[in-house]
């Protein structure tokens, strides 16, 4: 019952996302089959900081990374809090836990070249899907939007004419994102291509498959991958790294770190400050270069 309660929690009060819901479900029912299995305990409420201990040993055993250990922790911490906070217990068995130690993770993003390639060079069909693909890729690199952005925006959040998109973010925040008139133009051309769908299920929003349902996460992963799969050679091409690149791009070009961080919907500064790292990297290039001192 408390765990129904907490998904309930999660989904109407926090507005969390129906998958970041799922994995906080399925990471507290992962260590409850665990205190059944290994310690005959049924109810995790009164479990102590040993046996959870004995958990996250298992899985490092088991081969999970830290940060899978961490996220999984983390919810179950989550969840006492939520306990601790209706009184159905009196302390927290996790509120003196130490995160498992992570390396920082640094991805890498499209460089300027591979993007004027794929904007510029690569042919997109005529049509409304070939329309559809280069609007996505360029709202994605223009605007630094995230996936779930993307795909839950609706025609009426369009605002063509103010030059400016209204953006639903995480905890249903709202932002106003503005748009280049090259994104405005390329808008133009899908949207006339969307009226001729013959059958429109998801009427509302912008994004549509041929056949008039909105857009999903798989979808639009096979676009990006698919697309720049042709101009790069990097392991990793995800629409994630179109937001990295976009934030990148702006931070190197000079863009003040809070701007970019408002433009990304982040709530905190320390978010936006994991894009710097490239930034960081192309300013000792300019630094090496331009510097008297420098060695020629």
């Amino acid at each position: 019952m408390s765990l129904a309660a907490f998904i309930s929690y999660l989904t109407y009060e926090k507005n969390y996302s129906p998958n970041t819901v799922k994995a906080y479900d399925k990471d507290i029912k992962g260590f409850t089959n665990f205190c059944i299995k290994e310690y005959d305990v049924k109810e995790i409420e009164k479990a102590d900081y040993n046996l959870i201990r004995g958990w996250v040993v298992q899985m490092v055993t088991e081969g999970l990374s830290n940060r899978s250990v961490n996220r999984k922790v983390a919810s179950l911490k989550a969840y006492y809090k939520f306990l601790l906070k209706i009184e159905n217990i009196q302390v927290n068995p996790l509120a003196k836990h130490k995160a498992l130690k992570t390396p920082t993770k640094i991805e890498v993003p499209f460089s300027e070249k591979e993007m004027e390639l794929l904007l510029q060079k690569v042919h997109f069909e005529d049509g409304f899907e070939g329309d559809r693909d280069r609007l996505i890729i360029e709202l994605l690199y223009a605007t630094g939007i995230r996936r779930a952005e993307l795909i839950n925006l609706r025609l009426g959040d369009i605002e063509l004419s103010q030059k400016t998109m209204k953006v639903l973010g995480k905890r249903n925040k709202e932002r106003i994102v503005p748009l280049l008139d090259t994104t405005i133009y390329l808008f133009e051309i899908y949207l006339a291509e969307r009226m001729k769908l013959k059958s429109v299920k998801d009427s509302d929003f912008v994004f549509l498959t041929k056949s008039g349902v909105k857009i999903y996460e798989t979808l639009v992963y096979r676009i990006i991958n698919g697309y720049f799969s042709k101009v790069s050679s990097k392991v990793k091409k995800s629409p994630h790294i179109l937001r990295h690149t976009f934030a990148t791009h702006l931070l190197n070009k000079g863009a003040d770190l809070n701007s970019v961080k408002e433009l990304l919907g982040h709530a905190s500064l320390a978010s936006t400050q994991v894009y710097t790292h490239n930034s960081i990297a192309e300013l000792k290039k300019v630094h090496a270069s331009a510097h008297p001192r420098s060695k020629k």
